[in-house]
């Protein structure tokens, strides 16, 4: 069982310090059996306590788990534990409460979107097809929901709630079934109505990015909330960028702006508020997915967004700042907060999966390694604060159990949903 002792906890700094070596060449072949074994002992802790999962969601609810059984059944590493690991997700499905409105239909981390995502998926891996094809019609009933520009007003083009997230399990899906989900032409009005949405507020608001965006009123850069993740999805569907030029020169004139915010040190403000006179001590900065480099909320938002512009356009500065923001990560990205995703170790370490992926060197998967055996230290369990929900994909240990098994087969790895390649 992974114990976080109680304690009475009082943050000094947000990070342990990392007192790894950097040259040291380690394998992930050396740990390969302690991965996989802590996988199955947090796999079954979680087994135990999916019941006390608050909602339904991909973010703390039964949702994320159900993905993480997923995400191991289709591990190479674990496919001879498939069909059991499938049939443990049905069981999570068809447990939840049946509570779904039309209104959250399109909110795919926090909401119906993502639900019904994740039930077509594992039906379908299942040869369940009938019931499969069900959620994809609930899926794209939600498309209505969030056509309109303003069906969300306090924020409704971000990730967690708005059309970024719509559009990134969209991309899953049709990875997934290696098929269209919905037309190509509903795909570029959704994404022209990001961008009109974008311009409309940065004119507005005399912004300084041609395309801006708030989320109950704060104007977020990184993933959770942020400029970051719209952005990325934005530029992850060909049939868009290829058409839409004028679009496209908006996006890139803001991943530049975006850049030459980065510190020194190599994060970025979490949000506009932070600029100038009203930056952060570098005490209080945030290294973690959601916000701060891996994010912003930022690192992992600013590191995925630049990782798929790289890709797309080819410019060398946008992987020179991501190597920037690993170096950060490395630095800072033990965080006290746990061992989750969106502002744990894991989610850290997911940035250097994705640089060892973009570059093939070996010291981005060093560094990988390091951070999945820090996890299991007493240092670790004796000084980390317990997540409010431990057990979530986002929050807890659904999220570390993907983060390890991806150590088993870091050529494949990608962060739950964000997959730039």
């Amino acid at each position: 069982m992974y114990k976080l002792v109680k304690i009475n906890w009082k943050m000094s700094k947000r990070y342990f310090d990392n007192v790894f070596s950097d040259g040291q060449e380690v394998s992930p072949n050396m740990y390969y059996d302690f991965f996989k074994q802590n996988v199955y002992t947090l796999m079954e802790d979680i087994s135990l306590n999916t019941s006390l999962s608050p909602d339904n969601d991909l973010y703390t609810g039964t949702t994320g788990i159900a993905y993480m059984y997923y995400h191991l059944a289709t591990s190479e590493e674990f496919k001879n534990d498939s069909p059991v690991l499938l049939n443990k997700a049905v069981e999570v499905l068809r447990s939840m409460r049946q509570n779904s409105s039309e209104k959250y239909s399109s909110q795919f981390i926090c909401g119906d979107a993502g639900v019904n995502a994740v039930n077509a998926v594992i039906f379908h891996k299942i040869g369940d097809d009938k019931t499969a094809e069900m959620y994809l019609k609930h899926f794209k009933n939600g498309l209505a929901v969030c056509k309109p520009i303003n069906f969300f007003k306090p924020g409704g083009d971000e990730l967690f709630v708005g059309r970024a997230g719509y559009l990134f399990g969209l991309l899953w899906l049709e990875k997934v079934f290696n098929r269209k989900i919905i037309t190509d032409l509903d795909i570029i009005q959704l994404c022209l109505t990001i961008v009109e949405s974008g311009r409309n507020y940065s004119k507005k608001n005399k912004s300084i990015f041609p395309l801006m965006y708030s989320y109950y009123n704060t104007e977020y850069l990184g993933a959770a909330h942020g400029l970051c993740t719209i952005l990325q999805v934005l530029i992850s569907f060909p049939c868009f960028i290829k058409k839409e030029q004028k679009a496209l020169q908006d996006i890139k004139k803001c991943i530049d702006i975006l850049i030459s915010l980065q510190t020194t040190n190599g994060n970025f403000p979490c949000a506009m508020d932070e600029l100038g006179s009203r930056k952060r001590p570098e005490k209080d900065e945030l290294v973690h997915w959601c916000h701060g480099a891996p994010g912003s909320q930022i690192y992992f938002g600013v590191v995925y967004l630049l990782a798929k512009a790289y890709l797309v356009f080819k410019e060398p500065s946008y992987l020179e700042c991501c190597l920037k923001c690993g170096d950060l990560v490395w630095t800072k990205g033990l965080l006290k907060k746990g061992p989750g995703l969106c502002h744990g170790i894991a989610g850290n370490g997911y940035v250097f999966l994705l640089l060892y992926r973009l570059t093939g060197d070996t010291k981005h998967l060093n560094r990988a390694v390091q951070f999945g055996k820090f996890i299991f230290t007493d240092e670790c369990l004796q000084g980390s604060r317990r997540p409010d929900n431990l057990y979530s994909l986002y929050e807890g240990l659904a999220g570390t159990v993907c983060y390890l098994s991806d150590l088993t087969q870091p050529d494949k790895a990608s962060f739950p949903f964000l997959d730039v390649f």
